[in-house]
């Protein structure tokens, strides 16, 4: 081993030491910090899988109201909680983000969890994985629920922080003017090593929770579900992850495929993807499912996993290259190693997926869901669940320039317009929507070099 690549370790596992980051997740960095300097890309090629085509459907599965109910009672619903939604202006948590009707993603999922404990007569704890960029507000706002804690558990749990690398020799990147640009999240499949870490894996199993159901903060779909639940305890298997149809608009979502050396189900990502292959990933024939990042596993099954293997699961690695200051692009660059939380799916012999419903899966990543959601498209249940109305959800595609940052959008479009007859709206230019305004069918603003207001009333596509 290279003095140099020593250096760039030892450096590394100092920094987080000072730093009071958990053992385990210094010594899950310091594997992945090996294989990054033996050139590892995290590549996963076409040639190596074969497409899954046939997975088990929730339709066709038949689960007692007994049997349900006993499997969401072991059940802790898990929430990623660490993003900051820098790409839609937000500067906290994304889920505080207003959805409607003055609700937030945290309060809808409350009412969720609230609501599944009603109906079951179950404990059901919400537990949340915040980073040290969202963890104060979330607790801030959650105070005011003064029913949510089971027993002494806490309602959250700390995601891990590493340092970014130099791309040059991989020693710690070091930026005075923001020390705190220095550090990184190590991805979502820090989860694993979080909850060891933490010392919350073992609070659960003391408390008599067997199964951990683990979704996106901003996937309102993933509320909790008793079915799954049921399914999930019956089948045995350590871990499943929930699968969708793909359809033509999906070529970004992950995928599983089966490894062809050893017939087990993997998780690969577009980061894990030749740039020359991507018309394999992106072919919604070839590969006709996508991974939803809502998955369920068995909480002994993985502690024994971590004893067994020193705590280091082994998720394949995800190698992201950027800056430093992700806003400055000649800012020193970086390489930042990820994994995927949904990769564990190869760790675990016998793991399984289920194919569910496309309500499921109802992620805001851009203004263009988050107008969907506030639109008519969708009811707002009393259980906290978005419902849609509609046969189809309508392609949305607002103007990046006045629209992809969540004050702009809200300014522009303070009443959404009612969408529940439509198929498509595209905004190019700077458009504002006063109430009342309807869509039907297709209908497409064009840029007309200036700000303009439509007529209150006004509907468009017609």
């Amino acid at each position: 081993m290279s003095d140099v690549s020593d250096a760039g370790l030892n450096a590394a596992r100092e920094k987080m030491q000072e730093a009071g980051v958990a053992t385990p997740a210094i010594e899950v960095f310091s594997h992945y910090y090996r294989l990054l300097e033996s050139g590892e890309t995290g590549l996963i090629r076409e040639d190596s899988i074969t497409p899954l085509l046939d997975p088990p459907m929730l339709d066709d599965v038949e689960v007692s109201d007994e049997a349900a109910r006993e499997a969401l009672g072991q059940t802790v619903i898990v929430k990623l909680n660490g993003g900051l939604g820098t790409s839609m202006g937000l500067d906290r948590a994304k889920t505080l983000l207003e959805v409607r009707d003055g609700l937030n993603f945290l309060d809808l999922i409350v009412r969720q969890v609230r609501a599944a404990r009603e109906e079951h007569g179950v404990r059901l704890p919400l537990l949340l994985m915040n980073s040290f960029r969202t963890e104060a507000d979330t607790l801030a706002h959650l105070a005011q629920y003064g029913d949510l804690a089971v027993d002494d558990l806490p309602l959250s749990f700390m995601q891990n922080q590493e340092p970014k690398l130099r791309a040059d020799n991989l020693m710690p990147v070091e930026w005075p003017t923001d020390p705190s640009l220095e550090w990184c999240p190590p991805g979502h499949g820090d989860l694993y090593t979080a909850l060891e870490g933490s010392g919350v894996l073992d609070q659960l199993l003391a408390a008599g929770f067997r199964y951990a159901c683990v979704s996106n903060g901003d996937n309102l779909g993933a509320a909790p579900n008793a079915r799954i639940a049921g399914w999930f305890a019956a089948s045995g298997a350590p871990y499943a992850a929930e699968l969708c149809r793909r359809t033509v608009n999906d070529k970004k979502g992950g995928h599983l495929a089966v490894r062809k050396a050893d017939g087990q189900l993997i998780l690969r990502d577009t980061a894990q993807t030749a740039p020359e292959e991507m018309e394999y990933f992106t072919d919604e024939h070839r590969h006709p499912f996508f991974h939803t990042n809502n998955l369920w596993f068995d909480l002994q099954k993985l502690r024994d996993t971590l004893v067994e293997r020193e705590s280091v699961l082994g998720l394949p690695m995800i190698r992201n290259e950027k800056t430093v200051d992700p806003a400055d692009s000649d800012s020193t660059p970086v390489i930042q190693i990820e994994t995927a939380m949904g990769a564990a799916i190869e760790v675990f012999e016998g793991a399984t997926a289920i194919c569910v419903g496309r309500e499921r899966f109802q992620p805001v990543k851009t203004t263009n869901e988050l107008l969907l959601l506030r639109s008519d498209v969708y009811d707002l249940g009393d259980d906290g669940t978005l419902v849609v109305t509609t046969d189809g959800t309508p392609e949305v595609d607002l103007d990046s320039r006045f629209y992809k940052k969540v004050d702009g959008f809200s300014k522009r479009i303070p009443h959404p317009p009612s969408l529940k007859d439509a198929s498509s709206l595209k905004v190019r230019g700077d458009w504002t929507f006063p109430r009342a305004v309807r869509v039907v069918g297709d209908a497409v603003l064009e840029d007309e070099g200036e700000p303009k207001l439509l007529d209150e009333g006004t509907v468009l596509g017609q």
